[in-house]
C-alpha cells in the first residue's frame, strides 16, 4: 500500500527508515509514496534522503493526492486532531502517532468521523503492536511469578527544552509524550484501573515535566506505580511483582530483555525479546493488513483502548492542573 508521511521530524524519519528496511528485507507491504511538510524545501530534502517519490509543501496537497492510500501522522500532539480529520475527509486511512489526540473529546470525534467515512484510523503506540507485548503477557498468565500484585515502570529523557514538550499550546508535558508508555505498560498487564492519583512538577509555562501516577485496582488488590520525566534520563525499566517472584523488563519503550527472579532474588531465567528492524514495522504491518481486510480498527490497539487512555490522561491532567488551550472546546 502507498504511504504518505505527514511531518518531517525525527519520528517521521524513523518511520521512513522502517519502510526502507522492510523493503530491503523483502517485505513489500508498504511503499513510501510521499512526505508532507509545511516547508516544501524540508519535504524535498526528506524525500530525497528516504527515497520517497513525492514531496508536498502542505498537508492539504498530500491529502488531495489519489496516489496515497494511508497516512502516518507525525506532527506535534496539538495538530493530531486537525491533521487526522483532514486525512479522513479526503478518504485516507490514518495511522496517528501517540498520544492520539490532545484530549478524549477529539479522539471520539475522529472515531465518529472515521466510522462515517468507512475508513480505518488507529493509534501508533508501537509497544501495543510489538510481539514482546504478547511474550510478557504469556509469562504473566503462566504464573511464572505467581499472582501479580504490583507493577512499577518509568520512562524519562532530557527533552524539556523542546517546544513540543515545554509549551501548552503544543499539548506539551511529560504525560502525553512519555507517561503514555508506563500507563500502557501497566494496563497491558493489569487492565483498566478503578481509579488513579497523579502529581507533578511543572515548568514555567504550566505543563508537567516530572510526573508520578498511581493506578489502583480495588477489586484485585493490585497497584501500579509509574513515573515519567521529561527533564532527566530514567532507566526505562519495568518491574512486575508477584507472590512467587518478580519480572524485570529492560526498556519498556522497546523491550530488549526479560529477567525472571524467584523470591530469594535469584535469576531463574532470561528471555530474549524478538528482534526488530526499528520496532515500527509491527504497527505498519498490522495497519496494512487491517485495511486490506476491510477492518476499521487494529486488534492490538482498538478504538476503545485509545479512548480509554485519552480519558485516563484527561483525568490525570485534571488532577495535576495542566490545561491546554483547546480543552474547553471539547467538554
Amino acid at each position: 500500500m502507498r504511504l504518505g508521511i505527514v511531518g518531517a521530524g525525527n519520528i517521521a524519519a524513523v518511520m521512513a527508515d522502517t519502510v526502507r528496511r522492510m523493503q530491503a528485507a523483502g517485505n513489500m507491504r508498504v511503499t513510501l509514496k510521499g512526505i508532507a511538510s509545511r516547508s516544501l524545501e524540508k519535504a524535498e530534502r526528506f524525500a530525497a534522503e528516504y527515497e520517497a517519490e513525492k514531496a508536498y509543501g502542505s498537508y492539504e496537497a498530500m491529502m488531495a493526492d489519489e496516489d496515497i492510500d494511508f497516512v502516518y501522522i507525525a506532527v506535534p500532539h496539538s495538530h493530531h486532531y486537525e491533521t487526522a480529520r483532514l486525512a479522513l475527509e479526503h478518504g485516507k486511512h490514518v495511522l496517528c502517532e501517540k498520544a492520539f489526540t490532545g484530549n478524549a473529546g477529539q479522539a471520539k470525534a475522529l472515531f465518529d468521523l472515521a466510522a462515517k467515512k468507512d475508513l480505518l484510523i488507529t493509534e501508533a503506540i508501537w509497544t501495543r503492536y510489538m510481539p514482546s507485548r504478547r511474550l510478557i503477557r504469556m509469562l504473566v498468565e503462566s504464573e511464572a511469578i505467581g499472582h501479580v500484585h504490583t507493577v512499577i515502570a518509568n520512562l524519562g529523557y532530557p527533552i524539556d527544552h523542546k517546544d513540543r514538550i515545554r509549551l501548552p499550546e503544543l499539548c506539551g508535558g511529560a504525560l502525553l509524550d512519555l507517561g503514555i508508555y508506563p500507563l500502557n505498560f501497566a494496563e497491558m498487564i493489569l487492565g483498566r484501573p478503578d481509579r488513579a492519583q497523579a502529581v507533578c512538577l511543572k515548568n514555567a509555562e504550566g505543563v508537567d515535566i516530572r510526573d508520578q501516577y498511581t493506578l489502583f485496582y480495588d477489586q484485585t488488590g493490585c497497584m501500579a506505580i509509574l513515573c515519567a520525566d521529561a527533564g532527566s534520563v530514567c532507566d526505562r525499566s519495568g518491574l512486575i511483582f508477584g507472590s512467587q517472584g518478580y519480572i524485570r523488563i529492560e526498556n519498556i519503550n522497546n523491550p530488549e530483555k526479560i529477567e525472571i527472579y524467584d523470591m530469594q532474588h535469584v535469576l531463574m531465567r532470561t528471555v530474549s525479546c524478538p528482534p526488530n528492524l526499528t520496532g515500527y514495522e509491527y504497527e505498519l504491518i498490522e495497519t496494512v493488513e487491517a485495511i486490506k481486510a476491510g477492518q476499521r480498527e487494529c486488534h492490538s490497539m482498538p478504538h476503545a483502548e485509545t479512548l480509554h487512555m485519552m480519558e485516563l490522561m484527561d483525568e490525570i491532567r485534571s488532577q495535576m492542573g495542566v490545561v491546554y488551550p483547546d480543552d474547553h472546546l471539547w467538554k
